[in-house]
């Protein structure tokens, strides 16, 4: 089926105002079935069609009867079951019928079934813990990064566990969720004395006891990343890693409370400036790690954690280092005219960070501005407008802004007066007809034009949307032979 109707007919499948004939019809197309799958208002007889198709999207999906849970933790196909144990549906697992649902998944024969209980926090806590002595490491490595305020006798299990990926994932860097957990102390000594744990016990080490001076110079970058998170670095051992040759290591101690201005100031300066490629007595490996390692301080910067600057902001308002005035901002008890100052930011991340703690509504004009110089990181939906909404008359103005993602915001009028809205759905930039194509304000000539839009996602977006008229909908499904 050509791209275009294969878009309007998946845009029906999400169209909440679909009737139940309709949907009975739109089950004959093998392309719709997946997201009508999604649909919480279909029918019993409409769930079995669809699981005799599509049972994994059911199984995502569906609020099923316990009955036909039940029946599908034996469905041969594994992604049925790993479907099935993700399922919202099973947020109560105390119930009878979810209790041995949750028994029966977690006896499957498929490691990946295991995985997902492992990761989730809707699994009974004594089934979890079950899961840590699981015959497969990659269950007990997932149940290691996602349970991490495990009961500390499951903790202890994993961090000494015989396979190094588990005991890898239990005493690392980064964790799936919060709060991140420290080893025990006893077992500290032990896991820096693994390669595998090393740099996930550094920052926890005993500097009494532990040779710092080996860890700074272990070839690993992530144990000397690691040990300069350590809260009570010698000044020696952090001057050291202050000169490492990895832009990663000098930006954990450009982050430390303790380190000294003119220091943070020339390692600003190292992790920012043009790079500079090593000596010839670097082997062309290294060289390339380096190189990676400093463009990808970039993003790391924008990301960096700085609670001892939110704590006592107003020494940092000034900071020649956005990622210092954005923590500050980040302050909920800021006077006014501090706050004032840094929603003026030139750095849009700055001005943002402080809108977003602010007490008090953004008024208009900066909320627009915050708006208009938001340049994400990569690709997102979300956009300051989303947070600090615009008042109508703006948007209203918008409808004539020569940017495009700025007349999308138009389109949140919901009263958006006629003439606006018809010339945004016959907009040159197809980005802006697909959300016109959303709009609850449409005459059912103008969602007709835009079912034929040469753009697919104009289609999909126009044959979603509730306000399409039910006879315009059985045209959809008689033309494509539905």
């Amino acid at each position: 089926m050509p791209e275009g109707p294969y878009e309007t007919l998946a845009g029906l499948a999400e169209n909440p105002a679909l009737p139940t004939d309709l949907v009975d019809r739109l089950l004959a197309h093998p392309g719709s079935r997946r997201t009508l799958a999604g649909r919480q208002d279909l029918t019993e007889p409409q769930v079995a069609r669809l699981l005799a198709h599509v049972p994994t999207s059911v199984a995502l999906e569906q609020r099923l009867p316990a009955a036909v849970r039940r029946r599908l933790t034996d469905h041969p196909d594994v992604w049925v079951r790993i479907s099935l144990a993700h399922n919202a549906d099973l947020a109560d697992g105390t119930t009878p019928e979810n209790r041995d649902l949750f028994e029966r998944l977690a006896a499957d024969p498929a490691p990946e079934v295991r995985k997902e209980l492992a990761e989730s926090a809707r699994t009974p806590a004594d089934l979890r813990a079950r899961l840590a002595h699981d015959p497969a490491p990659d269950v007990r490595a997932a149940l290691a990064q996602w349970w991490t305020d495990a009961p500390e006798p499951v903790r202890r299990t994993l961090l000494t566990d015989p396979e190094g990926s588990v005991r890898a994932a239990a005493c690392a860097r980064y964790f799936r969720r919060l709060p991140h957990p420290v080893p025990p102390a006893d077992l500290v000594p032990a896991l820096l004395a693994d390669p595998l744990t090393r740099a996930g016990a550094a920052p926890h080490c005993d500097p009494d006891t532990t040779d710092l001076e080996s860890l700074a110079a272990d070839p690993d970058p992530d144990v000397r990343r690691a040990l300069a998170t350590h809260p009570d670095l010698p000044a020696a051992i952090r001057a050291r890693l202050a000169a490492d040759p990895r832009a990663l290591v000098r930006l954990a101690v450009l982050a430390r409370p303790d380190t000294p201005a003119a220091d943070r100031a020339a390692l600003h300066d190292s992790i920012t400036g043009p790079f500079e490629p090593p000596g010839e007595d670097v082997d062309e490996e290294t060289a390339i790690e380096l190189e990676i390692d400093h463009f990808g301080v970039g993003i790391e910067l924008r990301m960096l954690h700085l609670p001892w600057v939110t704590a006592y902001p107003l020494p940092h308002l000034d900071s020649p280092h956005p990622a210092f005035r954005r923590a500050a901002a980040a302050s909920p008890d800021l006077p006014a005219e501090a706050r004032a100052r840094l929603l003026a930011d030139p750095d849009n991340e700055v001005a943002l960070a402080a809108a977003r703690s602010s007490p008090d509504p953004i008024d208009p004009v900066t909320a627009e501005r915050l708006d208009r110089e938001h340049r994400p990181v990569k690709r997102m939906r979300w956009r300051p407008a989303d947070a600090h909404p615009l008042p109508v008359e703006t948007l209203r103005r918008l409808a004539d802004d020569p940017t495009p993602r700025m007349r999308q915001l138009a389109l949140r009028d919901p009263e958006l007066p006629a003439a606006l809205l018809e010339r945004l759905a016959a907009d040159p930039d197809d980005r802006v007809r697909r959300i016109a194509a959303s709009h609850p304000a449409h005459t059912p000539a103008t969602l007709r034009a835009l079912l034929a839009d040469p753009s697919p996602a104009v289609q999909r977006a126009a044959a979603a949307n509730p306000a399409l008229p039910v006879e315009e909908m059985r045209a959809v499904l008689d033309a494509a032979g539905l």
